[in-house]
């Protein structure tokens, strides 16, 4: 019996459909449902689920008092000698925590961020890598009621400057390099350049990683040696805060201006984390979650979640391709995940180069979510496993920090599609009037409110920019920015970014669709499309650039056979006015391509002004685009 099939049982519901339908329409009893199926521990009780409904300003559960960390390390259903964290990594051994381990580590780095003159409210910030030190060190902050935030240490100094600056951290946790696949990287130059560009740091704290050393820091062994202020105990204390009170600070991907910082609650992510974790991904006691990302991706923040739902979590760091594209199946199989996440690109590529997953007898769930997965990934991740591995396909945002629409044990996976809105999530397609389509696209909207919706952007005393950011468009209806397709059964399928989509005589088509079409050519391994719009209210310009597998030439037969493929898969409106080659389509770490970055430039904005490098998978990939532009 998976977990939804206990809680739908609990609360007398048989099938998704009349499940989803409560879980929207009754807040109150859905929300109270989830917090005591799972057990959450107020300090102070609520005085209501729902204070204020309307959005944005929603208020959940007025006047209890609770702490995030406290439920990720309590370890429900697991014993105390049980390994909670896995840890990978390509700079050093692999490694182990026990659930013990880790709560004796929490409440030693809780006491020397204390000696270091942390406090609630104070933030700390990891430039730094999925490593367990990261972990520990975001669970002693939230127990603290300390605000958390952390960038890979793949970015550049200026990257993440725009993005700590903002918060004026008082420590950051960080390491003086590492090693991405078999080459060692120094990032002591990076850290100067933050220490210097952050005056309101009052410490650093080094974690040894990598060759080299950071002056004039704190030691993680120091921060970990037992003070004045330690305990004696193993068992870390938390601090309890307000339902509200900021947890994490989140980044946007800077790539459409200066990176927004989303503030995410204590009680708003419990409780999303404990519903998606649980009811989406059947993850509990005994069960292991393997989810590649760097700490710059909420996916990070989703992956170390696990926790709270008393499974382990594996961490990886370095090159997830390196030293072949098995390397992450053979990982899942040596510490017997039960999920394990993998972006939709990695998927295909193991598709075209014939990568078998090898045995997996643990794995349940293979979640997939970061951009769209072709229907011919569909096929090849049934092919590879059958019916014994639900193929769990969502989408959702660092916005929200979970999945919006994804799949779930009691929900069909449908070739080609997303399955359908997740539990608690009221999504729709709304078209420009504000009015509800199904069959056709339309802007992916949440008409009701979520806990794990933002406290806010830091910084926005009066949320101006918050509410310009989600409801600008729809008063009182959250606009996501996404262009979506629901189908009668509830099913839908991601068109692309909303800002992103053509415009052709009249007619909305999503950047999805051209993808799906032109990247099953062999000849093409990669595509953007752009659409260049006439101000005098003509079809405008149509621009697919293409990059080409290793060999191919992109003559006048190939750019009439991607047209003909376009015109007989979709339409004739689909054909582009002009296919042009590029050395390397332009996207960001988690992979997703920047067509509205692109589109900027070949309009004549400044690379810098649109996208910084930093953000960029390959720095320069949009170089080509100011040639173009020229």
């Amino acid at each position: 019996m998976t977990i939804i099939d206990r809680f739908a049982e609990r609360a007398g519901y048989a099938d998704y459909a009349s499940l989803h339908r409560w879980s929207v329409t009754d807040l109150d009893g859905f929300w109270s449902s989830v917090a005591e199926f799972f057990d959450v521990r107020f300090t102070t009780p609520p005085t209501a689920v729902l204070g204020r409904r309307e959005m944005p300003g929603a208020e959940w559960f007025p006047g209890a008092t609770l702490n995030y960390a406290e439920h990720a390390l309590r370890g429900t259903g697991v014993a105390a000698d049980d390994i909670a964290v896995v840890a990978y990594s390509q700079t050093r051994p692999t490694s182990e925590l026990t659930w013990a381990q880790l709560r004796d580590q929490v409440a030693r780095a809780r006491d020397g961020l204390v000696r270091l003159g942390v406090g609630r409210g104070d933030r700390v910030v990891a430039y730094a890598p999925n490593i367990p030190e990261t972990l520990v060190a975001f669970l002693a902050a939230a127990s603290l009621g300390a605000v958390w935030a952390s960038c890979a240490p793949e970015f550049g100094a200026r990257s993440v400057v725009d993005r700590f600056a903002q918060i004026e951290p008082a420590v950051l946790l960080t390491v003086p390099g590492y090693t991405y696949g078999a080459k060692p990287v120094d990032r002591r130059a990076e850290v100067a350049a933050l220490r210097a560009g952050l005056p309101t740091l009052r410490h650093v704290v080094a974690i040894g990683h990598g060759d080299g050393a950071i002056p004039d820091a704190v030691t993680w062994n120091d921060l970990l040696a037992t003070g004045s202020a330690h305990t004696g105990a193993t068992a870390p204390v938390f601090d309890p805060v307000p339902f509200d009170h900021p947890l994490y600070v989140l980044f946007s991907s800077g790539t459409t201006g200066r990176p927004k910082a989303i503030v995410h609650g204590h009680g708003g992510i419990l409780l999303e984390h404990l519903k998606n974790h649980a009811l989406s991904w059947d993850l509990g006691p005994g069960d292991r979650i393997l989810w590649f990302s760097t700490t710059a991706w909420m996916m990070w923040n989703a992956l170390v979640s696990g926790l709270l739902a008393g499974a382990s979590v594996v961490l990886i760091d370095g090159n997830p391709l390196h030293p072949d594209l098995g390397w992450q199946w053979r990982i899942a199989a040596e510490t017997r995940a039960t999920i394990m996440g993998a972006s939709p690109g990695f998927l295909m590529a193991c598709r075209e180069q014939d990568v078998a997953p090898g045995e997996l007898p643990a794995l349940r769930q293979l979640g997939a979510a970061g951009s769209p997965l072709p229907p011919e990934g569909f096929r090849w991740v049934a092919e590879q496993f059958g019916e014994r591995v639900l193929l769990n396909v969502g989408s959702g945002g660092t916005d929200v920090c979970t999945g919006i629409v994804q799949g779930s044990p009691w929900q069909p996976v449908v070739v080609g599609e997303i399955s359908g809105p997740a539990l608690g999530v009221a999504a729709e397609a709304f078209d420009p009037d504000g009015k509800p389509v199904v069959g056709e696209l339309g802007e992916l909207v949440i008409t009701a409110p979520m806990p794990s919706m933002p406290v806010g952007f830091w910084g926005d005393p009066d949320g101006t920019r918050y509410r310009d950011t989600y409801f600008d468009v729809y008063p009182g209806v959250w606009r996501h920015g996404d262009w979506v397709r629901f189908s009668e059964s509830g099913s839908c399928v991601i068109a692309g970014r909303s800002d992103a989509t053509l415009n052709r005589g009249g007619v909305r088509l999503g950047t999805a669709e051209f993808y799906a079409v032109v990247e099953e050519l062999p000849e093409v391994a990669d595509s953007l499309v752009v659409h260049l719009e006439d101000p005098a209210g003509g079809n405008g310009e149509l621009l697919l650039f293409v990059q080409l597998t290793g060999g191919v030439v992109l003559d006048d037969a190939l750019r009439e056979r991607i047209g003909g493929e376009l015109r007989s898969a979709l339409s004739p409106r689909h054909v582009p006015d002009r296919i042009e080659a590029v050395p390397a389509v332009p996207r960001n770490r988690t992979g997703k391509k920047l067509e509205l970055p692109a589109k900027k430039i070949l309009l004549g904005a400044a690379p810098d002004d649109v996208a910084s490098r930093d953000v960029l998978a390959d720095a320069t990939s949009l170089d080509a685009f100011v040639g173009f532009a020229r």
